[in-house]
């Protein structure tokens, strides 16, 4: 056996065995890891890791922080995705928003209360977090502006429909930004019940899953809320 067919086998065996031994680590890791305990619908490492991405995203985001915006000719009708919490029996002419404040205030309030509210428009992209986005246009309040005039503000704001069936939870620097709005037209015209009639949010700093359909509570509270897709092990804060 010449002096290179030794080299070879003598190279091979090595990886070989490096590559057993790696891929026995890479096993006992995974197994490790899906043994693990659950926090809040993820096993406990993966929470932490989205909980540390969540904190040097909420260090760097600001008002300042905008989406891009984009020429309402570009914009068009997204995918009507999702259905949770919009419940078939729902009558739209019974729909009233109840605003909870953190002391423990309701007020009761009707789509007019909200169209009173200074009107903005802006198009910005909707972007899925199954990998899909559209540009569309939007027509609403500021969520901020609402606060304001209802005289309530909190570290946190959750919000759920009127069956309860969804809900999600924002901070309260993402939920005060200038380009969250209570919507209540897309694309120039009243919403559709597929896509959240009479009133949605709106967040374009954050993934769609954010921007609950069919708002039937807003709540501004001291603690963070529940959120449904972070009960399913997605990201609570969910950010772009």
């Amino acid at each position: 056996m010449s002096d290179v067919d030794r080299e070879i086998r003598r190279r091979t065996r090595r990886s070989f065995l490096f590559g057993g031994a790696a891929a026995l680590a890479g096993a006992g890791a995974w197994e490790w890891l899906r043994t693990r305990p659950e926090e809040d619908g993820l096993i406990w490492p993966l929470r932490r890791v989205l909980r540390a991405n969540e904190k040097i995203a909420r260090a760097y985001f600001s008002d300042g922080h905008l989406a891009r915006t984009f020429d309402p000719a570009e914009s068009g009708m997204p995918r009507a995705n999702g259905d949770e919490g919009l419940d078939g029996d729902f009558d739209p002419a019974q729909w009233k928003l109840r605003l909870v404040a953190s002391g423990g205030r309701e007020v009761s309030l009707s789509l007019d209360d909200v169209k009173a509210l200074p009107r903005v428009e802006m198009t910005t992209e909707l972007r899925c977090i199954e990998g899909w986005s559209r540009v569309v246009h939007w027509t609403g309040a500021r969520l901020r502006d609402f606060a304001a005039r209802y005289e309530v503000k909190a570290p946190y704001v959750g919000l759920e429909t009127p069956d309860a069936g969804y809900y999600v939870g924002l901070d309260g620097a993402s939920a005060f930004h200038p380009q969250t709005l209570l919507c209540y037209e897309m694309q120039g015209a009243p919403l559709k019940p597929e896509h959240g009639a009479p009133l949605r949010l709106v967040t374009p700093v954050k993934y769609g899953i954010k921007s609950i359909k069919r708002i039937g509570t807003v709540r501004f509270q001291d603690t963070r809320p529940a959120d449904y897709w972070a009960e399913q092990g997605y990201d609570w804060y969910a950010g772009l």
